[in-house]
């Protein structure tokens, strides 16, 4: 199935659209997500939504309008590309990062926002109020819960680093904070999905390299934010994620002259390599 209109417009501009001014075109647009067969009402529509939520300014030129990327989702797909193309993790000091807080049932949402942040951070849930991390991971979240609570609150969040007794204690604990068999089915069926894809992507030009390229990176770029990026002493014996990443980043990179030859083509510029993940 492919991705919803929202989501196309946030790869395109990741990929593509943000290193060729970060603005572009009503009339581009609908030609690019043609080739996805959104109708151009749709385009209009789903662009005119994403303005009103500020991810879009806007200006006119002629008869035409131009969205210009804001500079909050900017820094937002900056975030989002060092997360989905980082590399898995390599060698771990079996230090945890734990994180405590003490928020009364009131205050529900302030502690189901932090829930989200806390697993969207790479932590998972040990008990009801107790969240757990590998490495040392306290300024990270610190930052990200004095961001997101008031004072109050973060006086009630506590965060310290721990060892547990050994290796195979470490691990008990991984499989008791997150779902790793699912995760890992996920990541088989990403594997599966795609592997006649990776096996000949040169063979794809025009239309078909940047559709089969945003349709990979649409599928893949979830996994960074369900998977803790568990160090291999955590992960389960024959872990795929690694191999689902490999493929992805070879795939993505292989796909990728075609891919931007196209969007050059419809706008009628240039559009660079963007600059590698450190």
């Amino acid at each position: 199935m492919s991705p919803a209109p929202r989501s196309l417009v946030l790869d395109l501009f990741g990929d593509y659209l943000r290193y060729t001014g970060q603005e572009v075109r009503l009339g581009h647009m609908t030609e690019l997500l043609g080739a996805f067969d959104v109708a151009p009402a749709t385009v209009r529509m789903t662009l005119s939504r994403l303005r009103r939520e500020d991810w879009f300014t806007t200006r006119r030129v002629g008869r035409e309008t131009v969205y210009r990327l804001s500079d909050e989702m900017l820094s937002l797909l900056e975030q989002g590309r060092r997360r989905i193309f980082a590399p898995p993790p390599g060698s771990w000091d079996r230090t945890w990062t734990m994180l405590i807080y003490g928020l009364a049932e009131s205050e529900r949402s302030g502690r189901d926002e932090l829930r989200r942040t806390l697993a969207w951070h790479g932590f998972g849930q040990m008990a009801t109020s107790t969240w757990l991390a590998p490495g040392d991971r306290r300024a990270e979240i610190e930052a990200a819960t004095a961001e997101l609570l008031d004072g109050d609150l973060v006086e009630r969040t506590d965060v310290f680093t721990c060892a547990a007794r050994d290796t195979e204690h470490d691990r008990a604990l991984a499989a008791r904070c997150w779902d790793l068999p699912a995760l890992a089915a996920e990541y088989q069926e990403f594997v599966d999905a795609n592997a006649a894809l990776a096996a000949h992507p040169e063979k794809l030009e025009g239309t078909a390299a940047l559709v089969a390229r945003t349709e990979l990176i649409s599928t893949y770029r979830h996994f960074p934010f369900k998977d803790p990026r568990l160090p291999p002493d955590l992960c389960p014996d024959g872990w795929p994620g690694q191999r689902a990443w490999e493929l992805f980043t070879q795939t993505h990179a292989a796909l990728g002259p075609a891919a931007r030859a196209h969007v050059a083509s419809v706008l009628q510029t240039d559009v660079p390599e963007p600059p590698a993940v450190a």
